[in-house]
């Protein structure tokens, strides 16, 4: 039996989330022959839709990092002719991104993981290092304080309730609440502005955005590993994501809806 695959690939080839990193991608007002950064670059979905932008100009260089060498493989495979411009994958940790990237670069974009970093203002010293003077940082999150809709609380409260009590039923299994992740400490929109601007990054241009996400969406984030470490802290990711899935179908179901509406922030700041 093949091993479970917990990447991000699934999530990343939904049609909603492909359209709000392009609307990011958009904003960041990426042009041919720029030097881009996709930060946190996973599977390659981002990093093609910045390619699409580039028009095929070979004086371009995308650089994609990740820390996965599982997701790099897989983005290499899906960007395999992709030969128009230079292309790179570097395995790396964000958090240093200054020490890969040895040149500055125009334009960093960073899709739905700024959540996930302890020490953001670390991170976005390393970003202000890396970019020319002038030079543009975009990022999106869809855990901030405002992602969930008024409407959705009845739904996250069920599906949580329910996960939690499938994991204990059928496995014996709790959370450990000791555990929480960095994803769960949520910044308002504000204090992320703030960090942007101790930090020498001056704010573009900053837009929320609701999507309808459909069940396949949240069945897809549901075997992701981060977003199961988030939720269930200290499960094992088969059992956490097999109690997630089933609990999330029988909650649609329980409540006849089709979409969960999410926020999702987008921000584009400028190097000053």
């Amino acid at each position: 039996m093949a091993p479970q695959d917990f990447t991000f690939r699934a999530f990343a080839q939904q049609g909603f989330y492909r359209n709000l990193n392009a609307r990011l991608v958009d904003m960041a007002g990426i042009t041919p022959g720029q030097r881009i950064v996709d930060l946190a670059c996973g599977t390659g979905a981002v990093t093609k839709l910045i390619l699409e932008r580039l028009k095929s100009a070979r004086e371009s260089v995308v650089i994609g990092i990740d820390q996965s060498s599982i997701a790099l493989r897989q983005a290499i495979e899906e960007l395999a002719n992709a030969r128009e411009s230079a292309i790179q994958f570097v395995q790396g940790k964000v958090e240093h991104l200054s020490q890969v990237i040895k040149e500055s670069v125009d334009t960093i974009v960073f899709c739905n993981g700024i959540h996930y970093i302890e020490d953001k203002g670390s991170l976005l010293e390393e970003v202000q290092k890396t970019l020319k003077p002038g030079g543009v940082f975009a990022f999106n999150t869809s855990f901030f304080e405002g992602a969930h809709t008024p409407e959705s609380g009845q739904f996250y409260r069920r599906w949580m309730f329910k996960a939690i009590r499938d994991l204990k039923d059928n496995y014996g299994l709790m959370p450990v609440r000791s555990e929480k992740v960095e994803s769960r400490k949520q910044l308002t929109p504000e204090q992320y502005e703030a960090l942007l601007v101790q930090h020498g990054l001056r704010i573009q241009s900053k837009e929320i955005s609701t999507v309808q996400v459909p069940l396949e969406g949240w069945l897809d984030i549901s075997q992701f590993e981060d977003f199961i470490s988030g939720i269930m802290p200290g499960v094992p990711l088969d059992k956490a994501s097999t109690s997630l899935k089933e609990s999330v179908t029988k909650t649609f179901q329980e409540l006849n809806i089709s979409v969960v509406p999410r926020n999702w922030l987008h921000v584009v700041a400028i190097r000053v």
